[in-house]
């Protein structure tokens, strides 16, 4: 049996009793860190409080070579552990279906994902965001403008846009850098850029940091630490825009 558990947002209390369970029950227990990670614990914390050795996996384990954890899910109990919500991420659907070939039991234990803490945090509804998009960092010569190209396109039938930002190993795109390079991209199609923001900080913890504004105006906050999320808002509901300036640091407010 192969166990998808997703974590939740922030550190390891995050996960749900049936989760915990099912980790504290497994005979091998792993942790992908590329699609999303907690940054508010540590491997060792992770260990303590689940009673478990945690064994991390890399992005190539997980899409190039997964026949060890397969091999492993085939014979014994296998947890694989997933910041947020585990099908969320293309990667993990894809290791599900590998499963299901080679006759590997499955399951998901699902946690709380951010597309659902975004409307929470932000008072953005739900049912406005169209299609997600990611901005990844940059490298040499290449520099994609397609996350431009899909937040103009939402914006033009009134939809908010959620922006995932990079994760490079230990390289975690800020706020500052998302609009930035939104910015840029704009600059090199001539295209309009988006001038009004929500950013998102630590999503799940004690200490998490919504603000929102302009481009101009948001390059000027402090975020603190990650992980970051980027939100472009289309026109806002008036309910919306009450509880963007209620709960966040909102210009001119």
């Amino acid at each position: 049996m192969l166990s998808f558990i997703g974590l939740g947002l922030s550190d390891e209390r995050d996960i749900s009793v049936k989760g915990l369970e099912a980790v504290r029950s497994a005979d091998r227990v792993y942790v992908e860190t590329h699609t999303s990670r907690l940054t508010g614990t540590t491997l060792a914390a992770m260990e303590e409080f689940y009673g478990r050795p945690v064994i991390p996996v890399t992005r190539e384990e997980m899409e190039m070579r997964p026949g060890e954890i397969l091999a492993h899910a085939g014979e014994r109990e296998v947890a694989l552990l997933c910041g947020g919500d585990p099908m969320v991420s293309t990667t993990h659907a894809d290791l599900r279906l590998r499963a299901k070939a080679a006759g590997v039991e499955t399951r998901i234990i699902h946690g709380a994902s951010i597309q659902s803490a975004i409307s929470g945090l932000t008072g953005l509804q739900n049912y406005r965001f169209g299609k997600p998009t990611s901005i990844p960092f940059p490298s040499g010569t290449w520099f994609p403008t397609t996350p431009l190209e899909t937040v103009l396109s939402n914006l033009a039938l009134h939809l908010h846009t959620l922006v995932y930002l990079d994760i490079q190993g230990g390289r975690l795109m800020s706020v500052n850098e998302g609009i930035g390079l939104l910015g840029e991209m704009a600059a090199r199609t001539s295209r309009p850029a988006p001038d009004f923001f929500v950013g998102i900080a630590r999503a799940g913890s004690p200490d998490s940091f919504v603000a929102a504004g302009s481009a101009d105006w948001l390059l000027g906050q402090e975020f603190g630490p990650p992980l970051h999320i980027l939100v472009v808002p289309a026109d806002l509901h008036p309910v919306e825009q009450e509880y963007l300036e209620a709960f966040s640091l909102y210009e001119g407010s």
